[in-house]
């Protein structure tokens, strides 16, 4: 009885898959491979007839989702993804509901995410480590401008498409915020994480991004982490102590190693802010002057009071019991298997990378 019970509910679904399949295709898109999937949201990619181009569609089934991310997190992600347009931020194109289902369909991101990219390919060389950073640099002061931080910056959550060209993914902890406001919300992963997340302190919310900004420069150019996680106590004593070093083996410049060090600054009022970034000689390089759009306004819908208001809701919630749960996104501390669902993310398995051996 119990087989025949389970037949029959693979037959019910895949009906009810086909149905939704059938649904999205007469609104113009063709799934095809899956590129990652989670517990409770997959990413598929697929062809728009109207894009006439791949597109990466996540899907996320709001019957499993828990209830913090389908109130909190998930509005937040699509309120942000509804008004952001900059070349450097992954674009949303349209946001479906069949059934129980949420199709967000986005930007494809052909080349994978940073991680990936250095994993494969090791250590960037400066003018190539200039370049991706000057485009997070435009992509970040793009959304700070418009006061949303992101707050979940890594190499994971920074996408490549087919002409490596970066792109700024994943707002899952993204928030409006206002000038002066602190936060004492923890979220994001610890190896990217602030000594001030990280000791329990009020933060100011876009300084959160800056921190991190430091941290993927870091791994750009040496392709290891500037600080272990394994034990936060001693990776917040090394932050605060300044214990940032370079392997003398990799030949870094005297202007890239001052940066580093700026934007790792543990003095909130003394670390560098993207202005301050666009101004240092290493980002200026050979041809003497600065990334052409940082500092630049970029247009983008407004946001109202009551879009702030929204997003302050259940925004100073006590942090996660373990410090070690920074390390998971919101849909993962239900304690179900891990999510891979990035938009445009290649099927591949998580990787680490090492903390730098110190010479």
């Amino acid at each position: 009885m119990k087989h025949v019970t389970d037949k029959m509910s693979r037959i019910v679904k895949d009906l009810v898959m086909s149905e939704e399949e059938a649904e999205l295709k007469k609104r113009g898109y063709c799934l095809g491979t899956t590129l990652g999937e989670g517990s409770y949201a997959k990413v598929k990619s697929a062809f728009s007839e109207k894009l006439r181009k791949r597109v990466a569609v996540k899907i996320i089934n709001r019957k499993r989702a828990p209830k913090d991310f389908r109130e909190k997190f998930l509005p937040r992600e699509l309120q942000v993804l509804k008004v952001v347009d900059h070349h450097n931020v992954i674009a949303l194109f349209e946001i479906l509901e069949i059934h129980h289902k949420l199709y967000i369909v986005m930007e494809h991101a052909g080349h994978g995410d940073l991680l990936e990219y250095i994993k494969l390919r090791g250590a960037q060389s400066e003018d190539q480590a200039r370049k991706m950073f000057k485009q997070m640099m435009d992509g970040i002061d793009y959304l700070h401008k418009n006061h949303i931080a992101h707050r979940d910056l890594k190499c994971e959550n920074l996408l490549l498409d087919s002409e490596n060209t970066l792109k700024v993914s994943d707002f899952g902890f993204a928030r409006f915020y206002d000038n002066g406001v602190t936060s004492k919300t923890f979220c994001g992963s610890a190896a990217y994480a602030a000594p001030e997340v990280l000791q329990g302190i009020p933060y100011h919310v876009p300084l959160h991004d800056i921190w991190a900004m430091g941290i993927i420069l870091y791994i750009m150019i040496c392709a290891s982490m500037p600080y272990d996680d394994s034990n936060l106590k001693r990776m917040v004593r090394d932050q605060t102590e300044k214990k940032v070093s370079f392997s003398k083996s990799k030949k870094i410049s005297v202007d890239c190693k001052d940066l580093v060090h700026r934007i790792l600054e543990v003095n909130v009022k003394k670390r560098a802010s993207i202005a301050m970034m666009s101004e240092h000689p290493w980002i200026r390089g050979a041809s003497g002057s600065a990334s052409t759009s940082v500092n630049q306004p970029y247009p983008i819908q407004p946001v109202t009071s009551e879009d702030k208001r929204k997003d302050k809701v259940s925004e100073d919630k006590a942090r996660a019991t373990f410090l070690t749960d920074l390390h998971l996104r919101p849909e993962e501390r239900d304690g179900k298997k891990k999510s891979k669902d990035k938009v445009g993310k290649s099927e591949t398995p998580d990787m680490t990378l090492q903390p730098e051996a110190k010479a």
